[in-house]
């Protein structure tokens, strides 16, 4: 792990494997792939970024999908010349599909797990509040309870407590917080109402969408916009799990994002 560009990346598995670009949700990490492509992908080559605002990356504006898929192409420019598997879970889904958008020459293949993009914006003016209310936690377990009350239940404990050893940082008068900005943070709660980007129409796409997230992160419309922009260049599952796709299902993510390369 080291810094290229504006952002921290974790990289697994050798040099030479098939290149796949991770790209990890809002309040999340690159290390959250760790278990993934150490434990099912040894071979492939993952890259892992902290993205804008989050864990040990920079955490200067600008606070938008520009500023991201900036970061991203400079990333994937100093570290390969051939396009590459994106694979983009919630927030990172927003990323991967505003990056094979404006530089449709850096992929080959997409992957969206349980991506979100363009939601209510009604929704996301209360996820942003409650995110300024509570920025933090009294301490570990309290910081663990919100995490399994948001999504991670069905998440195995040893990747929950992987997460908070990782991504717990000290705050203020001995409480505990995300590794985060939270300017950026909600900055980013406000990008996801944007209307979505579609992928190239040759650009073969799977989406994985989680069944027991309700209301949806994948909105009908955003689903239905893809149906007609791919066509048989889209594979559509739907898992019966909450919104930690690749933490709560690591194996099956895994078999997928093989399957593509």
């Amino acid at each position: 792990m080291d810094s290229v560009s504006p952002l921290h990346v974790y990289r697994f598995g050798p040099a030479n494997g098939p290149i796949v670009l991770a790209l990890h949700g809002v309040t999340g990490h690159g290390k959250r792939w760790e278990a993934i492509a150490t434990e099912h992908l040894p071979d492939v080559r993952i890259i892992a970024p902290d993205l804008r605002g989050h864990g040990r990356s920079t955490a200067l504006p600008p606070w938008n999908f520009e500023a991201i898929v900036e970061d991203l192409a400079e990333l994937l420019a100093a570290e390969t010349d051939e396009p590459v598997v994106v694979v983009g879970h919630s927030f990172g889904g927003a990323c991967a599909l505003h990056l094979v958008d404006s530089h449709p020459h850096l992929a080959r293949k997409l992957v969206l797990l349980d991506s979100a993009i363009a939601l209510e914006p009604e929704r996301l003016m209360d996820i942003a509040q409650s995110t300024l209310a509570s920025p933090d936690y009294d301490n570990v377990a309290h910081a663990r309870q919100d995490k399994v009350a948001t999504g991670w239940s069905e998440v195995e404990p040893r990747l929950l407590e992987a997460e908070l050893a990782e991504h717990l940082m000290p705050t203020a008068d001995g409480r505990v917080g995300w590794r985060i900005s939270l300017p950026a943070i909600n900055s980013y709660w406000g990008q996801l109402a944007r209307h979505f980007v579609l992928p190239p129409s040759d650009l073969p796409t799977v989406l994985v969408q989680a069944m027991k997230v309700v209301p949806p992160f994948v909105t009908p419309e955003f689903r239905a916009a893809l149906i007609e922009r791919l066509g048989d260049n889209l594979t559509q599952l739907e898992w019966d799990c909450d919104h930690m796709v690749a933490q709560i299902r690591p194996a099956e993510t895994a078999a997928l994002i093989r399957s593509v390369l």
